[in-house]
């Protein structure tokens, strides 16, 4: 009984980070848009490399939001909707998969933003942009990795996988 709340306590927590995640992408998205518009406003005074620069800080804001959007849809799919354990290695899977390419994309969206922007305003940063993008291609490298290594453990657990596509089916509505 016990833990029963403490488990329901966790769901709880879990749907209120998950909630805050959402409000921060939306702020974000607000952001996003403040700046998109500085750099389009047809009546501002601004020169188009300024322009330019707002319009990829808007992608840059956007790219941002977006991950952490995702991040809070999984939480509460994952986390609050889903009554089956994490320690089936497929739902550890998927869940770190969702997360991974989140990540990736984000990270490599961040890549093509600096390098575009350090092009024009300072060359010099190129290597910081360059890192950036090695980065997401590594945690690339790793997730395929993790997800090859794990298949192993998921032919050795048939019926977890039918779990979760059960899971899903009822998630989904």
């Amino acid at each position: 009984m016990l833990f029963k709340k403490i488990h329901r306590g966790i769901e709880l927590g879990h749907l209120l980070l998950a909630l805050v995640f959402i409000v921060c992408s939306i702020a974000l998205l607000a952001l996003a848009l403040v700046r998109l518009w500085q750099g389009v406003n047809p009546i501002a005074d601004t020169l188009l490399d300024e322009r330019v620069s707002e319009v990829l800080e808007s992608i840059a804001l956007l790219t941002v939001a977006i991950a952490v959007l995702e991040l809070g849809q999984t939480i509460i799919e994952e986390e609050v909707q889903r009554d089956m354990p994490m320690s089936r290695p497929s739902r550890v899977r998927r869940f770190l998969s969702r997360f991974m390419m989140v990540l990736v994309v984000a990270l490599s969206i961040e890549t093509l933003v600096a390098v575009f922007k350090f092009a024009r305003e300072d060359p010099s940063q190129l290597p910081g942009a360059a890192a950036v993008g090695l980065v997401a291609a590594g945690l690339l490298a790793a997730w395929g990795l993790f997800v090859r290594l794990n298949q192993r453990l998921e032919e050795m657990e048939p019926d977890g996988l039918k779990e979760v596509r059960r899971e899903d089916e009822k998630v989904a509505g």
